[in-house]
């Protein structure tokens, strides 16, 4: 099953594919960020995200997306954002055919790091781990959106084990 991750931005938005093969071995195939300029305004920078995710989902064609829920913010301006960049990211999901799911960070965190307090450097350390890769994914939202795949492959082997009457 391959899996697109997004950690939504309207300045960068990271995304990351990962692929999960029958004997459930993780493999990233792909991950990165997508950046707006500063001096866009906002319809302008949130078409470059939609066209660039559309350019992402037709290359790879993943099976399912997942996207990193909106945790509330100080800065209403910065959570405004936040939440339209996350808007353009779930449309341009569907707009593929594709099923998405939600996590807040504190699940993405449990899922990869077995902690839902586990802090920023922990959760990337086991990105690299459990992907198997010689170094952290960079930049930062990069390894954040392979997170959520992560934690989107996780979520779901749970939910096909419960079905199947193998889960807790």
């Amino acid at each position: 099953m391959l899996v697109i991750g997004i950690d939504p931005g309207t300045a960068i938005t990271g995304y990351g594919l990962v692929s999960e093969d029958d004997r459930g071995d993780l493999r990233a195939v792909a991950y990165g960020v997508v950046t707006t300029k500063a001096g866009l305004p906002m319809p302008e920078r949130l078409l470059v995200l939609y066209r660039e995710l559309q350019d992402i989902l037709a290359r790879y064609r993943p099976e399912s997306g997942a996207v990193e829920k909106l945790f509330f913010q100080r800065n209403v301006t910065t959570a405004i954002s936040v939440g339209q960049a996350r808007g353009v990211s779930m449309l341009a999901l569907a707009e593929a055919g594709l099923p998405v799911d939600e996590y807040t960070p504190m699940e993405i965190k449990q899922a990869v790091a077995g902690y839902g307090g586990a802090d920023k450097h922990q959760v990337q350390y086991m990105v690299r781990a459990l992907l198997g890769l010689d170094e952290i994914p960079r930049p930062d939202d990069a390894a954040d959106a392979l997170a959520v795949a992560i934690c989107h492959l996780h979520t779901a082997r749970t939910r096909r084990m419960a079905q199947q009457g193998g889960g807790a």
